[in-house]
């Protein structure tokens, strides 16, 4: 039985994702290619980060069935084309590098034949420490057989996972150096994605860094990339638990745009003071 505050948790998510819906009624969101994120499929942990294996198959096959899901390189090509987005379209994104991605995800992916990008912080498969919350990180091994796939694109998430806001540029830029050194040692290639940590904006030093060494970044805003997008700054949308069939099928066209502004005013707080 849930407890207290886990029922007021998900009480205040419930007006939270309502006001959401109600958001995008008064103000629909514009047509453009929607990035999700997600982080881990059937961890079991319980966390927002989490999603179940089912939900999961649920979500991919609505996707195929009614979506045009495309790779990261194919939706950068449109929306830096002068025409931008042929259409709307859905890209599928992963943050951090956990067993699970090569456990669950990939499989599942290969079974409806889904293109993903899989941004790695590269410290944690290095030296086999930890994510948050025990979530055990990929072996490098395991990583060559995500990246082997034909539906796999392997993007970079920073060597520590640090907020490069916090940096001094010297940092920044061993930060990004040594992940994309490490990725090239054991997947043969330099990544061309790049993935802020936690969704955190850089500094000016950081975002030149970024835009120096990569084709496309991605941050939060929970809304569609049209043809004025900034490839260094695309939105994602993040994909929840909480968000059962009906809020991820807004998400995934584009809507919930209200939840995301609500998120990072709490996040701000949540982050000041971190690091990582």
């Amino acid at each position: 039985m849930a407890s207290p505050k886990a029922l007021a948790v998900g009480g205040v998510r419930a007006v939270i994702k309502g006001s959401a819906a109600v958001g995008d009624t008064l103000r629909p969101p514009a047509p453009g290619i929607t990035i999700l994120i997600y982080h881990r499929v059937g961890a079991g942990s319980g966390g927002q980060m989490d999603l179940a294996p089912d939900a999961f198959e649920r979500q991919l096959a609505w996707l195929a069935a009614t979506q045009r899901v495309l790779t990261l390189d194919a939706a950068a090509d449109e929306i830096g084309d002068i025409a931008g987005p042929t259409g709307p379209g859905v890209v599928l994104t992963f943050d951090d590098g956990t067993t699970d991605w090569v456990d669950q995800v990939l499989p599942a992916l290969e079974r409806h034949a889904l293109p993903a990008t899989f941004y790695v912080s590269t410290d944690f498969v290095d030296r086999g420490v930890p994510f948050p919350a025990d979530g055990r990180p990929l072996t490098w091994v395991g990583l060559a057989e995500l990246d082997s796939s034909d539906l796999v694109t392997v993007g970079n998430h920073t060597h520590r996972h640090l907020l490069l806001d916090r940096l001094a540029p010297a940092e920044i830029d061993e930060e990004l150096d040594r992940s994309q050194e490490l990725l090239a040692e054991h997947l043969g290639a330099v990544p061309t994605h790049f993935c802020y940590p936690k969704a955190v904006a850089g500094s000016p030093a950081a975002e030149e860094a970024v835009r120096a060494r990569f084709r496309t970044a991605v941050l939060a805003g929970t809304r569609p990339n049209d043809r004025d997008a900034d490839l260094w700054r695309l939105t994602r949308s993040p994909v929840q638990p909480s968000d059962g069939d009906r809020w991820f099928r807004r998400k995934a066209m584009g809507g919930m745009h209200l939840e995301d502004d609500l998120r990072r005013s709490v996040n701000r707080l949540r982050y000041r003071g971190l690091t990582s």
